[in-house]
């Protein structure tokens, strides 16, 4: 009869079945089941819920650097100028974006003016990063030209100035209303370099998503911004676009190449490589230290198959000699282990799943219940808590929890199969 049974026959799943279903009191262990299943479906779900959260805080930071600022920043050298002052100004920018727009695989190339100074309004003052950029250049932008909140029209921007909405709310200021901008490097008097300060009207507010770009930056039409930092006919930088920002490194070369020998570069990742090295190492750890819960939930199965291959001794004696085969037996109490890790993956999956696409309702309530401050954007650098829930991440909890609670069952049941039939009737 055994050797001509198929494995995981239908009476192996039936027996199998009614062990599960089994109380206590009828040598059954339907309590630790529970606990074994609970156990397996909190662990999945921490995990996916845990993988999809840092997936989803890596993607929005990537998103917000590559949204506002540049992919690749090209700048010059120090040099001695006509006067002899040292000067790192790009003369020729307007031939050095064009060959830099040349390029099969650059977007954009935009000369930039730079300058860090102090803004005005009324009795307010906070400091700011100014950059001076064309009204075409600024259009693709896309963090900037379409935010997540805005103000006002950007198609004003040649008549005024675009700012954050940090900046924006340090100020107490609205569309409309002027910012005073002053610049310590001015004006050379016989009595020393006098402070610059201009004022100008705010056409247009922006909510990038990313709190220090908010809270700090100024866009400044190209040609007032060299008037008022002392470019006249030069740039400070080239701000560059690619179509593939992860491939910016494989592009140096021929970047170099078209802005000359003066050139340097500094790509997105050269600004923020070490901590999307240092999340990548986060992410790594935390997969770990949620594997081991993994595991001491599986642990649950063993202690839940033990104990029912003791209770069921007398039954496991008769179903021998009857003609099970030890093959039967051990796939008996495999089904039994299996099945309550697989069912508990499942849940733990549909869990994480929902979790990861309500997060925001979800946060929304626990900074409610915990009166507001959870989560504080000046130290993230992004205003939500973010999630993405990733197929590869999934599958990567799904394997681990199934080849774990898989594996942890076959030690028992391998100790049902083995048992001795004589040994187990002897004192029935």
């Amino acid at each position: 009869m055994g050797n001509s049974t198929a494995p995981f026959s239908r009476f192996e799943w039936m027996i199998a079945w009614r062990y599960l279903r089994a109380k206590r009191a009828e040598g059954g262990v339907s309590v630790m089941t529970w606990i074994s299943l609970v156990g397996i479906t909190l662990a999945v779900f921490a995990l996916i819920a845990t993988l999809a959260v840092r997936a989803g805080f890596r993607a929005e930071f990537v998103d917000t650097i590559l949204g506002a600022n540049a992919h690749v920043t090209v700048y010059y050298n120090s040099e001695a100028g006509a006067n002899g002052q040292i000067t790192r100004t790009i003369a020729d920018y307007q031939a050095i974006a064009g060959r830099l727009n040349a390029l099969e695989d650059v977007t954009r190339a935009a000369p930039l003016i730079k300058g860090n100074v102090m803004a005005n309004a009324r009795d307010r003052n906070t400091g700011v990063q100014v950059f001076g950029i064309t009204l075409d250049d600024l259009m693709t932008i896309p963090r900037v030209a379409h935010p997540e909140q805005s103000l006002g029209d950007i198609a004003e921007f040649d008549k005024g100035i675009a700012i954050g909405s940090g900046v924006a709310r340090d100020l107490g200021v609205g569309i409309g209303d002027k910012i005073k901008i002053i610049s310590p490097n001015g004006v050379k008097t016989a009595f020393g370099t006098s402070p610059r300060v201009n004022a100008y009207d705010v056409v247009y507010i922006f909510t990038a998503g990313r709190y220090d770009i908010d809270q700090t930056r100024i866009y400044m039409p190209f040609d007032k911004a060299q008037s008022f930092f002392n470019r006249e006919g030069v740039a400070d930088e080239i701000e560059v676009m690619v179509k593939d920002p992860d491939q910016v490194d494989a592009m140096t070369l021929e970047l170099l190449r078209a802005a000359g020998d003066r050139a340097i570069l500094w790509t997105w990742r050269d600004a923020s490589g070490s901590f999307l090295r240092a999340l990548t190492v986060e992410d790594n750890v935390m997969f770990v230290i949620l594997s081991i819960l993994v595991l001491i939930a599986a642990m649950n199965i063993i202690s839940g198959l033990i104990m029912l291959v003791k209770n069921k001794g007398r039954d496991i004696g008769i179903l021998r000699t009857m003609g099970l085969t030890e093959g039967s037996v051990l796939r008996i109490f495999f089904i039994c282990g299996a099945v309550t890790g697989t069912v508990g993956t499942i849940a733990g999956v549909a869990l994480g799943s929902l979790f990861a696409i309500y997060i925001d309702p979800i946060f929304s309530a626990v900074n409610y219940f915990a009166g507001g401050g959870v989560w504080d954007p000046s130290i993230r650098g992004i205003y939500n808590l973010p999630a993405k829930l990733q197929l590869s991440d999934v599958l990567s909890a799904v394997s681990l929890s199934l080849f774990l609670s898989w594996v942890v069952t076959l030690f028992p049941a391998r100790r049902a199969a083995r048992m001795n039939p004589v040994e187990a009737l002897r004192y029935e």
